[in-house]
């Protein structure tokens, strides 16, 4: 293809991005109203995110074999449809039962997206460019995260519960019409068929990948999913407008982020490693001075948590360059799948033990430590098949 048939079709598929990161999120900002909608406590609440991302992070493996056998629009568009449908039960569902289907459809569709769109990065740009391009569909997509926030609230509380996500679904539909449309892939070769999940789990660069995600995504996915709000709005007292905008704020300045990252990774691969544990530490360190502060912490000291959490999911992304670099193209996506679903299954253990924490407790700064020890785990596993993968590496290269 040519530059300008690759940027419009990468383009298409980061709008499709960008509704799913919406759709996403779109439960962590209306956690309150769904709470009281559908009778849930903090603990049900948290069923809720977990199932969403427990099924999200269960079909990426299946979804990497699937894309990388009947590639990227096709899963797009079943995506964009699983989502809508979610997002349509969402709006009219006034019991738990409802609620709980719509959020595993969401979900589910979400879960078929961002792999997909990986994949056409990987095939489409040349190697060198493929970090900053990574990076640059995760700051584009951010888009969809700005939309889940002080718009959907302030449509919440103008227009309703079901109206708002009516509209939430009609999102997902346009999408779908556009990669329908506008769209255009060649059927993946008959002849050069996927390898399996065994060869890509035994690549340590693929487990190095999954733990870098896990590392620096799980306190700011959980944040934005989920905990973030009521944190702010219970915990730190602020009104609905004035947590939405720092959950604004969070996700425009993971932005500036994005190509900062991109540029670094492909500029110095050997320094990812320490990229990630420069934003695990500052993460940890953000967090005890939050959750230690006497009394609601000074607006100073939240600006400058959501600074250092917002470099939590671009540095998530670097994951997604460690399987594209030990990983043939055949196998990227079940390789990215394994980085993706890896570490949204971290991210689903802590959001489950926040909200067993505040049931038991109530308290959300003594919930909220249950990130220490998920911090401590994934760190030291970068750190070990980082050895791994310089000690693989190395013998590779060597002379026979």
């Amino acid at each position: 293809m040519g530059r300008r048939r690759t940027l419009i079709f990468w383009l298409i598929g980061v709008l499709a991005y960008a509704a799913a990161v919406f759709q996403r999120q779109t439960l962590g900002v209306s956690g309150l109203d769904a709470a009281e909608r559908f009778g849930l406590g903090a603990a049900g609440l948290s069923v809720l995110g977990m199932l969403q991302l427990l099924v999200y992070a269960a079909m990426q493996i299946p979804v990497g074999i699937l894309v990388d056998r009947f590639g990227s629009k096709r899963m797009l568009l079943t995506g964009a449809l699983i989502m809508a449908s979610g997002q349509l039960l969402f709006a009219v569902s006034t019991g738990p039962a409802g609620a709980i289907a719509a959020r595993v459809l969401v979900g589910c569709g979400d879960a078929m997206t961002f792999i997909s769109v990986i994949r056409m990065i990987n095939l489409y740009f040349p190697a060198h460019r493929n970090p900053l391009m990574v990076q640059v569909t995760g700051l584009l997509g951010a888009l969809g995260g700005i939309a889940a926030a002080v718009p959907l609230i302030t449509a919440l509380h103008r227009y309703g519960w079901t109206p708002t996500f009516l509209g939430a679904a009609g999102l997902s539909a346009l999408a779908l019409v556009v990669v329908l449309v506008a769209l255009r892939e060649g059927r993946p070769d008959p002849g050069r068929e996927p390898r399996g999940v065994r060869a890509a789990w035994a690549e340590p660069g693929t487990r190095l990948g999954m733990w870098t995600h896990a590392a620096t995504q799980s306190s700011g996915a959980a944040f934005l999913l989920l905990w973030g709000y009521p944190f702010l709005v219970t915990d730190q007292g602020l009104g609905p407008q004035a947590a939405g905008g720092l959950i604004t704020a969070l996700t425009v300045l993971s932005l500036a982020y994005n190509p900062l990252f991109g540029w670094v990774a492909g500029r110095f691969p050997t320094h990812r490693s320490r990229m990630v544990l420069l934003i695990v530490g500052s993460t940890a360190v953000s967090w005890t001075v939050v959750l230690l502060w006497p009394g609601p912490a000074p607006a100073w000291v939240l600006i400058a948590h959501m600074v250092v959490l917002a470099a939590n999911g671009p540095g998530s992304v670097i994951g997604f360059d460690y399987a594209r670099t030990f990983n043939p193209a055949e196998r990227i996506g079940v390789a990215a799948g394994i980085v993706n679903g890896g570490g949204f299954l971290v991210t689903v253990t802590l959001l489950g033990l926040i909200g067993v924490g505040l049931d038991l407790h109530g308290d959300f700064r003594l919930a909220l430590a249950a990130q220490y020890p998920i911090w401590g785990l994934a760190a030291w596993q970068v750190l070990r098949y980082r050895t791994r993968t310089g000690i693989r590496t190395r013998l590779a290269e060597a002379p026979a």
